[in-house]
């Protein structure tokens, strides 16, 4: 099926997937050396391993947001989408999918208002709603993030077998082995500092391709010569229930049907994936809502700008006899598996082309996979370990727990993909229908923290009658409209939405209208509950940390202590006297990040987040695509260019928020790391000076 992109040999899919994998990992375990040696931060104490003490300044936590959200099927499906739909596609994915960050900045402010103490969304369900509520939305939880993580690594590992000929089941246990051995070392921290660097390398090769399309390549090279290819395109190739078949038109029937579905698999994906809740909670509370706003606007520039490049691209050179399937266009199987993107690749540049392309999906991968493996870690340690066997685990024994239900995910999504692959399931097939089978439960969770009125028996029943509704109609409705329930018939983007919007819809109207029939919330008596719920929601216990007895060491103290200033054995600290001198100020940090946010800052972030997405309804949702949409308009060459110069710009925007924002804001942190790490390379060779008691002192 896909042996005319194989242009690289398969020993360029192990060298990628293995060495670079592999060299990435050490880049982060010295990463996380780096920290634990120089900074006030040990990955040994479990706050800290599972949500970085919340101390998360908003560019990283931005760039850890549009990280975790480019999947590859950000790169491969919104480029399938731009070469199936024309113009509509790059807009429409930039557009459900930014919708449901901004969303969640409100759900993010929530967190820090009303839940402190939290680890995982789980947890909040369990204070508030007792523990039939949180096995429910445990499983969505867990369910939810094994969907998307199969999504990453499936997504993946078929393209590098398209490309190279590397095993695809093999490439399927490697992807996720190759990220765990960081995410174990490092924990949360060591993901946002990965997303960051993958962010970096996932940019400059974005803005390669889009610079080769719209003003150096030698193929296309300008957005007027894009326009006269894709005119010639629409004519030999159109497009069904387009305006005029034409790639130019931003009018396409099924190119809303997808954005449909990507409507409802957005909330899914976002609003249930533990991920986006540690993030959340890992920020700092005055900043929260700040980083969801700035991560939501970075991330619209990667697929409306990547998708115009590439899938436009895809449709514009397949006339071109540089097109690795000259003359003929993308099989329907080879759309599905979401290879527009690398095909357009290596009609650009050639089997450079196709390494740069498998680099880029590898960054996208791996900073996407490693937030979820720690999200499930998260679950395992906090929800099913500490909730249901030991209650009062201490750190150690948490981080180790931490570790070994990374390991257990790494191999329980290796195998689902490969079961996945097996039976010939697609990244597509999986997007497409991944809001039928966990929609249900995404609009509840977040109700039961931004209504108020929502209920327990809401809570419980509403996910379960949406998943059965849902799956009802998906499957009804493949039979009647394709006569059988197989693959090809449910994974139909028309047989999909009807799905997904009845798991979905249900799930919400029956979450409202359960809390009217049966108001009410669930309050446990068992004391061991009443604690938990009390911690989570940020109030003090009778054994929580006294923050205002606390003396914290100035900072010559804590200078001496991290970075001693002679080679005397005695002057300098021990190991455990510097490990007790960084969990004393971790408890500190930690404790003071969990108080409840002043209520006065609590609704200006919310005013905030409410006024910028309203103002990105009406404007991004609404009034731009329903206009194009409903006038039929089909672009003239001036507006094109307009339209590709603007996602060349935004692209910029984004490269600024996630790129140069958090080197400014963390220049101090990198300040002291650099200083403690020249003191000890001094040290080492011996520039520093030996105390030596003075003999001839009086």
């Amino acid at each position: 099926m896909n042996s005319e992109l194989r242009v690289l040999p398969s020993g360029a899919g192990y060298g990628i997937v293995i060495g670079i994998g592999g060299v990435f990992a050490l880049f982060m375990l010295c990463l996380t050396w780096l920290q634990n040696r120089y900074t006030n931060f040990s990955t040994l104490h479990a706050e800290e391993f599972n949500t970085a003490s919340r101390s998360i300044k908003p560019g990283l936590i931005s760039a850890g947001i549009v990280s975790s959200w480019t999947w590859s099927a950000t790169l491969l499906t919104s480029s399938t989408f731009a070469y199936s739909y024309g113009v509509c596609g790059p807009m429409w994915y930039g557009a459900m999918g930014t919708l449901q960050i901004l969303l969640f900045a409100l759900i993010a402010i929530k967190i820090k208002a009303n839940a402190p103490g939290a680890h995982t969304m789980p947890e909040i369900v369990l204070a508030r709603h007792g523990k039939i509520a949180h096995l429910t939305y445990l499983y969505n939880g867990l369910a939810t993030n094994m969907l998307v993580g199969a999504c990453l690594v499936l997504g993946g590992a078929q393209v590098v077998e398209a490309l190279t000929g590397m095993n695809v089941y093999v490439a399927n246990f490697l992807i996720p082995a190759v990220v765990a051995a960081y995410v174990i070392a490092g924990g949360l921290r060591s993901t946002f500092i990965a997303d960051y660097t993958h962010t970096v390398i996932l940019f400059i090769a974005i803005l390669v391709f889009g610079f080769l399309i719209s003003a150096t390549g030698d193929l296309v090279g300008s957005p007027g010569r894009l326009y006269e290819l894709l005119q010639e395109a629409s004519r030999n190739m159109p497009i069904d229930r387009n305006t005029d078949g034409s790639y130019l038109a931003f009018q396409s029937v099924d190119g809303l049907i997808f954005a449909i579905d990507l409507f409802v698999a957005g909330f899914t994906t976002v609003w249930l994936d533990q991920a986006y809740w540690q993030r959340a909670i890992a920020s700092r509370p005055e900043t929260a809502v700040k980083a969801y706003m700035l991560g939501g606007i970075a991330w619209y520039g990667i697929p409306f700008g990547f998708a115009t490049a590439m899938g436009l691209g895809c449709a514009a050179l397949t006339s071109n006899p540089a097109f690795p399937t000259y003359p003929n266009p993308l099989s329907a199987a080879q759309v599905s598996a979401g290879l527009s993107a690398p095909a357009t690749a290596i009609a650009l540049l050639g089997k450079g082309g196709a390494v740069l392309m498998l680099i880029l999906l590898f960054m996208a991968v791996t900073s996407s996979t490693s937030a979820e493996l720690i999200a499930v870690s998260s679950l395992l340690t906090f929800d099913v370990y500490k909730t249901y066997f030991r209650p009062h685990a201490d750190s150690a024994t948490l981080v180790r727990v931490s570790h070994w239900g990374i390991v257990a995910f790494a191999l329980v999504l290796a195998a689902f993909c490969c079961v996945l692959n097996a039976v010939g399931l697609s990244l597509t097939w999986l997007l497409t229908v991944l809001g039928v089978i966990v929609g249900g439960a995404s609009v509840p969770v977040g109700l039961i923290l931004l209504w108020d009125r929502m209920s327990t028996v809401a809570a419980i029943v509403a996910p379960w009658i949406g998943l059965s509704c849902g799956l009802l109609v998906w499957f009804v409705t493949s039979w009647k409209r394709s006569g059988e329930i197989s693959i090809e018939a449910t994974g139909n983007a028309t047989n999909a939405v009807a799905g997904n919007l009845a798991s979905f819809g249900v799930g919400v109207i029956s979450s409202v209208v359960l809390s009217l029939l049966f108001p009410g919330k669930h309050v446990s008596t068992d004391p061991l509950d009443m604690e938990r719920s009390n911690r989570i929601l940020g109030i003090p216990v009778e054994d929580a940390v006294d923050v205002d007895s606390m003396v914290l060491p100035s900072g010559k103290e804590k200078e001496a202590a991290i970075q001693p200033e002679t080679t005397d054995v005695a002057e300098i600290p021990t190991r455990n006297s510097v490990q007790s001198l960084r969990n004393e100020m971790v408890e500190f940090l930690q404790s003071t990040q969990i108080e409840p946010m002043d209520p006065v800052l609590v609704k200006k972030a919310e005013k905030a987040a409410w006024c910028a997405n309203v103002v990105f309804i009406v404007v991004a949702v609404i009034l731009v695509p329903f206009t194009l949409f409903g006038t039929g308009y089909v672009y003239s060459k001036q507006f094109f260019t307009g339209w590709v110069v603007v996602s060349l710009i935004w692209i910029w925007v984004s490269v600024l928020i996630c790129v140069i924002y958090p080197i400014v804001e963390s220049a101090g942190a990198l300040r002291d790391i650099s200083r403690g790490l020249w003191a000890d390379i001094q040290t080492l060779v011996g520039f520093k000076k030996i105390k030596v008691p003075d003999q001839h002192a009086a």
